[in-house]
C-alpha cells in the first residue's frame, strides 16, 4: 500500500455542526463515518461544532448528546482513528477521559492564536491518556508567521504531536498560508497541519499550498459542510491532489458518493459563497458567527452584512458569540436616532 502524502482528517461531524445547529442523529453519523471510513479516510472528527462541551445557550444546544454520537462514530469505523475538538473553558480534562473511554484516539486542543499558554493542562492530559494529541490554533489569519512560531512552540513544548493553525474565518490568502505554514515547518519539530475555511473561495487552492510548504496533514469537509460559506471539501481536495499527482491514499470516487448522496441530503442550505459568508473571509470573522449574525440581525431588524463588518473591525474571535447581540443593539439604537433626526 502506497504512504499517503500528507494525513487527511475529516470534520464533517465536527466543523460541519456549525451549519445544521448541532442537529445530527445516530443514524448520520453512522452513515457518515462508515462511508468515510470505507473511502480510506485516516481520521474523522466528531463533537458539537465548538468541540467537547459546546451544547449550551451560548453555542448552541445539540440535537443528541455528543458523546453519545461519539460512541456511535466509535463503533461505526474500522481503520479511521476518531478525533475530538476541545476548546480549553468549554470542554474540560473530564471529557478527555470521557472520550478516550468510548474509542476516540486523538484530541484536538484548540485556542485562538494568540492563547497557546491555556492549552497546557489539556495537551498534557490527552497525552498521558495515551491519544495522539494535536495543538490548534484558531482564528491564525490575526497572528504573524513570528507570532504563530511563538505559540507553537509553547503548544510543541506541552507534548503536542503535531501543530495545526486554522483560517477559521476563511480570510487567508495562498501567499499568507505559504508565510505561516513555511515558518513553523522550519522552526518546529513536529509535523504542522492547516484546517482552511471557504470563505473567499481559497480552501483547496490554500490547502495544496500548506502541502508544497511542508504541511503532512490536511482538514476537509464532505460537500465543504462547515461555519461560514464551509470548509475545504474533502472530496475536492482528494480530486485535486490527484491531479497533482499527490498521492492521498484515499478512494475520490467514494468520496463523491458520501458528499452527493449523504451529506447533501441533510445540509439545510448548501454551502455557498453568498454575501454573508464572503463578509466573513473579507473582514475576518469566525465562520461560526455566520448564522448567529443572520437571526441577529432577524430578531433586531439590522443588516447582517452591518452585525459582520462590525464585528470584523472590533476584532471578536470565538467564544465571544454574546457580542454579536451587543452590535445588533448598538446598530439598531443608531438607525433609530437617525431615524429621529
Amino acid at each position: 500500500m502506497t504512504t499517503p502524502d500528507f494525513r487527511l482528517i475529516d470534520s464533517t461531524l465536527r466543523d460541519g455542526s456549525h451549519a445544521i445547529s448541532h442537529q445530527y442523529n445516530p443514524e448520520e453519523v453512522i452513515a457518515i463515518v462508515k462511508g468515510l471510513d470505507h473511502a480510506g479516510v485516516q481520521v474523522i472528527e466528531i463533537a458539537h461544532g465548538d468541540g467537547l462541551g459546546g451544547s449550551s445557550f451560548n453555542y448552541g444546544f445539540s440535537k443528541v448528546d455528543e458523546k453519545e454520537l461519539i460512541a456511535q462514530a466509535c463503533a461505526a469505523t474500522t481503520n479511521a482513528k476518531i478525533a475530538c475538538l476541545l476548546l480549553p473553558g468549554i470542554g474540560l480534562a473530564d471529557d478527555l477521559r470521557d472520550v478516550k473511554e468510548l474509542g476516540v484516539g486523538m484530541a484536538r486542543i484548540a485556542t485562538h492564536c494568540t492563547e497557546a499558554d491555556i492549552s497546557e493542562q489539556h495537551i498534557k492530559t490527552s497525552k498521558s491518556l495515551g491519544m495522539e494529541t494535536i495543538g490548534f490554533m484558531m482564528m491564525a489569519h490575526m497572528n504573524s508567521p513570528e507570532g504563530l512560531v511563538e505559540e507553537a512552540l509553547k503548544m510543541q513544548s506541552y507534548g503536542a504531536d503535531a501543530i495545526y493553525f486554522a483560517d477559521s474565518a476563511g480570510a487567508m490568502t495562498t501567499e499568507d498560508v505559504r508565510r505561516r505554514v513555511n515558518a513553523l515547518v522550519n522552526a518546529l519539530d513536529v509535523p504542522v497541519g492547516v484546517h482552511a475555511h471557504n470563505n473567499l473561495s481559497m480552501a483547496v487552492a490554500n490547502s495544496i499550498a500548506a502541502y508544497e510548504e511542508g504541511a503532512t496533514n490536511l482538514d476537509g469537509t464532505s460537500a465543504g459542510l462547515g461555519a461560514g460559506a464551509g470548509n475545504c471539501p474533502t472530496e475536492i481536495l482528494a480530486a485535486v491532489s490527484d491531479k497533482y499527482g499527490i498521492t492521498t491514499g484515499v478512494n475520490v470516487l467514494a468520496l463523491m458518493d458520501v458528499a452527493e448522496e449523504i451529506v447533501r441530503p441533510l445540509m439545510p442550505r448548501q454551502q455557498v459563497i453568498d454575501r454573508a459568508g464572503l463578509i466573513l473571509g473579507y473582514a475576518g470573522v469566525y465562520g461560526s458567527f455566520l448564522l448567529h449574525s443572520q437571526r441577529a440581525a432577524e430578531r433586531y431588524n439590522v443588516s447582517q452584512a452591518e452585525i459582520l463588518l462590525e464585528l470584523g473591525r472590533r476584532k471578536v474571535v470565538g467564544g465571544q458569540e454574546d457580542m454579536i447581540i451587543d452590535v445588533a443593539l448598538d446598530l439598531a439604537k443608531k438607525h433609530a436616532e437617525a431615524e429621529k433626526k
